[in-house]
């Protein structure tokens, strides 16, 4: 290790010269052990790690990481997968492991985002995991070890060019951070608060009745939220982040969008959608795109143009906006949490049609009481965390 290393460039070819270093004299806790990661991929790498350690820590479940300019496409923890996940994921052929599952379940979560993605591990990466990331387009990794085989595979991915990126598990930053903007240095304490079920001890809804599943999906949001660009909505379900809002104005359009791609995860799982067939040699982004075409409104045009001929094998029936949202309304017990509190009850009339049934906020609204008021009226349990989790 040293203690800084040289890189390419910056966020764009033009901004050189670029590197990352240690101002206090200690080595860099990270060790390349393959390719040239570059600027953005370090923050990727450094964001996703400490999501995927409080995640760890948080749920004593290995976890992991899917990320895209600086927030997470997915976030995930080792529970066990169903068939129809597996199939959904494109992992029903292989062999998986805790940390395998976690992964699967991180990317899995918007496959059309984690395209080129960077991936983060809890725990040591295995030759499962490298297994499945050897087929799937991604720009790196970063994990506190990697057995032998492993990194053999990893080291054949992009000719030999995978980034592969090796932490120091124990590495503890300073407690004081600094960045530049414009010249001018920015300085503040870390957020060093922690996540766990303590803070969802707060409940002020009507219905009170919080269980174990949903304190730990609405930790595993509040966690990943932690580490998105802020505006930021997560709704989760089943040890997983379903859908992820990130980087919007107005909250609302964070619950809009999270809400959306968590709808498209839930419609992968609708019938028609597993039942489709496919013309041989279709790669697995291709399939993404294809089924993500087919689910949405656009699928009527493509029949009209008769492109559906250039990815199916036979001609699929409509999946209509009726069979849409009666699938939709089957889905319940999700978890929502939010990096600050929501300004009105259209948020929770939103995240209602995606099947949420617990929320966690920061509370400290002037119109908490309309929030409360809509959650009681679905009879939703919310938790005021008093925590704001805002990322910039």
């Amino acid at each position: 290790m040293s203690q800084e290393l040289m890189l390419k460039y910056g966020c764009n070819p033009n901004q050189k010269p670029s590197r990352i270093f240690m101002q206090d004299g200690r080595d860099l806790p990270i060790e390349v052990l393959n390719g040239r990661p570059g600027y953005i991929n370090f923050l990727d790498a450094f964001n996703s790690w400490q999501l995927v350690r409080e995640l760890k820590e948080a749920t004593g479940l290995p976890a992991a990481a899917s990320f895209k300019h600086v927030s997470p496409a997915g976030a995930a923890v080792a529970v066990p997968m169903s068939d129809t996940l597996k199939k959904i994921y494109f992992v029903d052929d292989l062999e998986l492991s805790p940390i395998a599952t976690a992964y699967a379940r991180a990317r899995g979560a918007d496959r059309m985002s984690s395209y080129g993605d960077w991936v983060a591990l809890s725990d040591v990466c295995d030759k499962e995991t490298a297994t499945l990331l050897a087929r799937e387009v991604s720009d790196g990794i970063i994990a506190p070890g990697y057995t032998d085989e492993a990194l053999e595979i990893l080291k054949t991915k992009r000719k030999g060019t995978y980034n592969v990126v090796k932490i120091d598990p124990d590495y503890r930053p300073a407690p004081v951070e600094h960045k530049d903007v414009f010249g001018v240095t920015f300085e503040q304490g870390r957020n060093e608060l922690k996540i766990d079920a303590e803070l969802l001890k707060n409940i002020v809804t009507e219905k009170k009745d919080l269980p174990e599943e949903a304190k730990r999906d609405l930790i595993i949001s509040l966690i990943a939220l932690k580490y998105t660009q802020s505006n930021s909505v997560c709704y989760a379900k089943d040890g997983q982040a379903i859908g992820i809002g990130a980087g919007q104005q107005s909250r609302i359009h964070c619950t809009r969008l999270a809400g959306n791609k968590a709808d498209i995860w839930y419609l992968r799982q609708h019938p028609k959608v597993l039942g489709l067939k496919f013309k041989e040699g279709i790669r697995r982004p291709d399939r993404d795109n294809t089924i993500d075409v087919y689910i949405s409104d656009e699928y009527m045009d493509v029949l009209a143009d008769g492109v559906w001929e250039q990815f199916f094998a036979e001609k699929p029936e409509v999946l209509t906006r009726e069979e849409k949202r009666a699938w939709l309304d089957t889905m319940t017990g999700v978890s929502l949490g939010s990096d600050a509190f929501f300004p009105f009850g259209d948020n929770i009339e939103r995240a209602r049609k995606s099947g949420v049934q617990y929320v966690a906020e920061p509370g400290g609204s002037i119109r908490d009481d309309h929030v409360i008021d809509t959650c009681n009226k679905y009879g939703m349990v919310m938790a005021f965390i008093g925590l704001r989790l805002f990322h910039h």
